[in-house]
């Protein structure tokens, strides 16, 4: 175990929990001085009381251990509120519908924020029968490469995972589909919302500038 639970993490969960230090001693069947010497890193709770500390702060064990307490406000579970989170070691992707405590490699992974696709990570999209066929205009060499594209609507999330010397293009679909995500292995995340009127037309637009001034356009009728 790389990672234990430190005396400064123990002190702010019991004071958000409005515990004192001789009401927790008395939860976990220790001295007041024994949780003192922990906050003041001064010594360890036995990995026996870990699971008892957690309780006591109505948190998970892994919580308690990485320092970082779960709030999560999308209980409806709505996937355009989707995180994904990808390890920097061996490109491994977690997708959740909500904050986790994730750790892949012995690294604790945060959720990626993501961009607005720019001009050097265009996607273009366009509509193939009932499927949406999604491009991007990118490099697919080892070192800098789309690793997946995802399509996102309010009740699924369809992710195809792409790799080096391949094409990064996807096809997904349609179902209410909302966004379009995809993530470069050096610049993160990228998301573009579908936007009526463009990417729901048969024929893509190849032209990027063609494409904005388009945008621009829909903005102004259906934003």
């Amino acid at each position: 175990m790389n990672q234990y639970v430190t005396g400064s993490v123990i002190r702010q969960l019991r004071e958000k929990n409005k515990i004192t230090q001789n009401e927790l001693a008395g939860i976990l069947g220790v001295s007041d001085k024994a949780v003192s010497k922990w906050e003041r890193g001064r010594g360890l709770p036995d990995i026996t009381l870990l699971e008892p500390i957690a309780k006591a702060f109505h948190v998970s064990v892994t919580e308690l251990l990485s320092g970082t307490t779960v709030m999560n406000a999308n209980v409806s579970a709505n996937m355009l509120k989707s995180m994904f989170y990808v390890c920097p070691v061996c490109g491994n992707v977690i997708h959740s519908t909500g904050e986790a405590v994730i750790q892949c490699h012995g690294i604790q992974l945060l959720p990626a924020e993501a961009e607005i696709s720019d001009e050097d990570h265009m996607v273009f999209v366009e509509r193939v029968e009932d499927e949406y066929y999604a491009r991007v205009d990118h490099d697919m060499s080892k070192t800098h490469h789309i690793s997946f594209i995802a399509a996102v609507s309010s009740d699924r999330c369809q992710i195809v995972k792409l790799y080096p010397e391949g094409n990064a293009e996807a096809r997904f679909p349609i179902n209410g589909v909302r966004k379009i995500i995809f993530y470069c292995n050096r610049d993160g995340l990228f998301e573009h919302e579908i936007i009526r009127g463009i990417d729901d037309k048969v024929s893509g637009y190849d032209d990027s500038l063609e494409r904005m001034e388009l945008e621009q356009t829909a903005d102004m009728l259906f934003g």
